[in-house]
């Protein structure tokens, strides 16, 4: 998780093509619909550090995000996530709605979106996991306005897929990154918590919206999370 300033009532098909938004509070059949696309990524990274009396040593440290997933070629199950949940990864794996872990591979990165495509061999994925899988439903992030609700999932903390809701709270927000990289965002005040980037942000007709990337962590912030 990149840290910034440190830094419907059931859906329903008219006409078969349009779905109408929740109704009140209650986001579960948002949910529903998309789990399926999103996985819980775990992952190896080797991080390294400088000590003055041994000099450069290099340590195994664990980490988890989110992905979802966006195809498949002839071979392989395409995953989208954010470049640094994988950057500098030694060993990668992704986690299915059914709880099926399978190895997953690097396919490019590209840091100054940070975004990144992940590969799972689909002779991997279990039949039974396969047919529990889906790609997601892409939305238009170019028609959003303030105050819309947002839906975002993800393997908060590393224990799993986790719901949190909110709304959009700015568009085109530019923010800078620890590593003073700037980048033009969406905000919303949905919880976004470590293992979260990666991971769906959602309309409320279930639709990517946005990739949950980073949030801003101050004793005195709160809400401020961005995709």
């Amino acid at each position: 998780q990149e840290t910034i300033g440190q830094v419907s009532q059931e859906t329903q098909a008219d006409a078969g093509t349009k779905t109408q938004a929740s109704i009140g509070n209650d986001v579960s059949s948002i949910v529903e619909k998309a789990m399926p696309s999103v996985v819980a990524i775990n992952n190896k990274m080797i991080y390294t550090q400088d000590n003055w009396l041994f000099g450069q040593q290099q340590y195994e440290v664990p980490s988890s995000g989110s992905g979802i997933i966006a195809g498949q070629n002839d071979t392989e199950l395409l995953i989208i996530t954010n470049n640094h949940v994988v950057e500098d990864s030694e060993e990668l794996s992704v986690t299915f709605i059914d709880n099926q872990s399978v190895k997953a591979a690097v396919k490019g990165t590209d840091s100054d979106s940070d975004l990144a495509v992940i590969a799972v061999q689909l002779s991997d994925i279990p039949e039974e996991t396969r047919k529990q899988i889906k790609a997601a439903d892409l939305g238009d992030s170019d028609s959003l306005k303030l105050g819309q609700g947002v839906v975002a999932i993800g393997n908060a903390l590393g224990q799993g897929q986790s719901v949190t809701v909110g709304y959009v709270s700015a568009l085109n927000r530019e923010v800078k990154a620890e590593d003073q990289t700037s980048r033009t965002l969406l905000q919303t005040d949905a919880a976004i918590n470590p293992g979260n980037s990666g991971g769906a942000l959602l309309n409320m007709k279930g639709e990517v919206i946005g990739i949950n990337a980073a949030k801003y962590s101050s004793t005195e912030v709160e809400g401020m999370g961005y995709a």
